[in-house]
């Protein structure tokens, strides 16, 4: 990060609680003391408007869509020109991120490398993103990365041109409220819950909702919420 100057990292449970002090290299020991620390994945990318995930396809079917590392660039400035924080994510080194770290993942981006080696080191992967980004990326200083440390090209839908997207918080606010919604209209059985929470998360990064958007669906929900919880309850017998 310190080679290619960018300075924001958030580091998500780390295992360690002396992880500050850990042995970085020359120039570097302060990105690990400026470091924001998270519980979650959720919590580190809360004020991010695009959230990259990273890794590989060999052993995974991408639910999101895939971005090859030439490509990012591009969205990468759009989302900063109008305002947007974008987050790229790396997981642990020994089995990268999770189906469940990726659902909060507009994007995946994938290096592209022989098929007879697909895996990377995570540093490795780390610096070659980062090189990749600061060589492209107008203001790459202030893109900062955000991290546990389909479309190809072209540029990132959103339903309010010009503005940057709703933040991925705002997002899980929704979401929240949405699944509240599904519960209390019994839309499926508490086996499927889980599964029903992972969906409508990567629903909502797809359908790129810039921030009056989301306010507006937010609204609605949260008015069928109370109607339903508000309404007379009666008992019927089966027929």
């Amino acid at each position: 990060m310190a080679n290619f100057s960018f300075r924001r990292l958030a580091v998500v449970a780390p295992y360690a609680p002396n992880w500050r002090e850990a042995r970085s290299a020359i120039g570097a020991p302060e990105l690990l003391k400026d470091a924001v620390e998270a519980a979650t994945l959720a919590e580190a990318v809360a004020d991010c408007t695009l959230v990259v995930g990273t890794g590989t396809l060999t052993y995974r079917k991408p639910e999101q869509p895939v971005v090859a590392l030439p490509l990012l660039a591009p969205l990468v400035s759009q989302e900063l020109a109008r305002g947007g924080r974008v987050a790229l994510v790396f997981g642990a080194e020994k089995h990268g991120l999770t189906r469940e770290d990726l659902s909060y993942c507009h994007l995946l981006v994938e290096i592209p490398t022989d098929t007879r080696q697909p895996s990377m080191n995570l540093g490795q992967a780390v610096a070659v993103c980062l090189y990749e980004l600061a060589t492209r990326v107008n203001s790459a200083g202030d893109a900062g990365v955000e991290a546990p440390t389909c479309q190809t090209g072209g540029e990132r839908p959103n339903a309010e041109a010009g503005l940057p997207a709703a933040p991925s918080g705002r997002l899980e606010l929704l979401a929240g409220v949405v699944e509240e919604a599904m519960r209390a209209a019994g839309y499926s059985p508490k086996t499927m819950q889980a599964a029903n929470r992972h969906d409508l998360r990567l629903l909502l990064r797809r359908l790129s909702l810039g921030e009056r958007d989301m306010r507006r669906i937010l609204g609605l929900f949260r008015r069928i919420l109370w109607r339903m919880k508000s309404a007379p309850t009666c008992d019927r017998k089966p027929e």
